[in-house]
């Protein structure tokens, strides 16, 4: 062989090191290319995950994480109904004007829940809307801070409309993901618990405002109320990356209808066969949502106004801390309800705390000073459980509908938008008439709507096609049976215990029959709806 011969071929290639080496750079890529996959924010709804089925062990990490949000809007929520205050003193506006931050906030809900939200809910996924609604309510507390140096009350609720959509967006993956995430027995008891976590949030802001707010001058109190804002974008951006980061289960449209599938089989079945808009038992529970929020806002939106109006001397701080007490009645009314749950079904709890409401917002009207007062601290205990309970029985039997009827529940928000307004308007026009309690005599607003959400409890309890679907999978074993099953089988197989999910985010495993009935459902949803 000559050396031109040599120079032509090149130098020698071992073929056994280009498998070496090959097989070392898929292994090198392997790990990226699976924190990519797990980084996703796209679901597949015709893909069952199983995640749906969780035991309570397995369920304890993503309800931790969303519970933390429960916390966000509560406290967010506090701080609004104590700003109503603050605004009427510094600004000098009347009551149905400070009214429009509640209309702002609440008005962004339906904006959210049916819209934007709900069409990143169904085209990707709960993660996804979870990052979007902590980015929008991030960049909503950034702007409002030049809003509040401006001294701007229409910025600032243009940047309170902002911060609805966000927690809009929140609420409508949060309330149907705490439902949905573990057995669905317990689904009341853990969207209770978790909303109680909001109801802490609620007692804290007023704490915060007391202080914050009106215990120094107009410019140093709206220096305080930047800080708060600034704090809180950068807990919430910082709260984004944590969901980013986490491998929370995804439940899809096929999980769903494999849950309702399997209430069926043994209990009377709900109507998730049947198309969206002829889920009429949701669209009740929707206006029940409206009616219920737009009279809880509006006792809580004037708490502070009625204190100072019907208890002599009462000064605003006071009447702030009088309130943060009011909200403490309210966060433990979700605990008491979550332990009588345990032992009572979850509709008729519902029937005795929503009757409680309408019971003891009549006196409030009629009483005065101490007495009044303590008439809403017992309004607020018992309003504790209504919110989340409404979300969770509104939800029984919707199957692949889940997601988009939870945005329809959720946007029955949109109440706290109107009944305050209106709330305020009436205590305008009873002080244009020489009323003095004129705070107390508005109150016939709230109570209107309290009557109409009663109707929807009663029918929950009494009416057999609202009570069936109730019942059916809250006596299902899902998740239930799941976990004796792991306790029989832990430590029996290891291979078992090291399998990889099939599915991200879940332990896809085929069923057969239900899978292929489950799928084929999924499939079809957006022709039968």
């Amino acid at each position: 062989m000559t050396d031109s011969e040599v120079d032509f071929k090149g130098p020698t290639i071992n073929p056994l090191g280009l498998v070496l080496f090959a097989r070392s750079h898929r292994l090198a890529a392997t790990p990226f290319k699976e924190f990519v996959k797990r980084r996703s924010l796209k679901a597949d709804d015709t893909r069952r995950t199983r995640a749906a089925e969780l035991t309570l062990r397995q369920s304890i990490y993503p309800i931790f994480l969303v519970t933390i949000l429960f916390f966000l809007w509560g406290f967010s929520y506090g701080l609004l109904d104590t700003l109503n205050k603050h605004f009427q003193n510094t600004l000098g506006i009347n009551a149905a004007r400070s009214a429009g931050l509640q209309a702002a906030y609440f008005g962004a809900y339906p904006l959210a829940s049916i819209g934007h939200a709900a069409w990143i809910l169904r085209h990707f996924g709960y993660r996804a809307v979870f990052i979007w609604g902590l980015f929008l309510y991030a960049l909503g507390a950034l702007l409002a801070i030049p809003a509040l140096k401006a001294e701007s009350f229409g910025g600032f609720c243009a940047c309170i409309f902002i911060i609805g959509n966000g927690l809009g967006s929140l609420e409508t993956a949060a309330n149907p993901y705490i439902t949905v995430c573990g057995p669905p027995r317990y689904s009341e008891i853990r969207i209770n618990f978790s909303q109680a976590f909001n109801g802490i949030g609620t007692v804290i802001a007023p704490v915060l405002g007391s202080y914050v707010f009106f215990n120094f001058g107009d410019d140093r109190a709206m220096a305080n109320v930047q800080w708060v804002y600034l704090s809180i974008a950068v807990f919430v951006l910082l709260l984004a990356a944590v969901f980013f980061f986490s491998d929370i289960p995804e439940i899809t449209d096929a999980d769903m209808a494999d849950m309702e599938f399997q209430a069926q089989e043994t209990h009377v079945g709900g109507s998730a066969d049947k198309p969206f808009w002829k889920q009429w038992k949701l669209f009740h529970a929707a206006f029940a949502q409206f009616c219920y929020t737009g009279a809880q806002v509006a006792i809580a939106s004037f708490f502070i106004n009625y204190t100072v109006n019907t208890r002599p001397g009462t000064s605003d701080p006071d009447a702030s801390k009088f309130f943060a007490g009011a909200q403490a009645a309210f966060a433990l009314g979700r605990f008491a309800g979550v332990g009588i749950m345990k032992y009572v079904r979850p509709r008729w709890v519902f029937l005795i705390f929503i009757s409680g409401v309408v019971i003891f917002l009549i006196p409030s009207i009629t009483e005065r000073g101490n007495t009044g007062m303590s008439m809403l601290y017992v309004v607020l205990f018992f309003e504790s459980i209504c919110f989340p309970t409404i979300v969770a029985l509104g939800m029984r039997g919707l199957g692949r509908h889940t997601k988009r009827g939870s945005g329809f529940i959720v946007g029955g928000v949109v109440g706290g938008a109107c009944v305050p307004p209106a709330t305020g308007a009436a205590a305008d026009y009873f002080r244009k008439r020489g009323h003095r309690f004129n705070y107390a005599l508005a109150m016939f607003v709230p109570l209107i709507f309290m009557g109409l959400a009663w109707v929807y409890a009663a029918c929950v309890n009494f009416v057999p096609e609202y009570k069936h679907v109730v019942d059916s999978l809250g006596k299902a074993n899902i998740g239930i049976s799941n976990a004796n099953n792991d306790m029989v089988n832990e430590g029996s197989s290891t291979s078992k215990k090291s399998e990889k999910p099939r599915e991200d985010h879940g332990a896809g495993r085929r069923a057969g029959h239900k899978d292929a009935r489950c799928t084929s459902a999924v499939a079809t949803a957006s022709r039968d709806s």
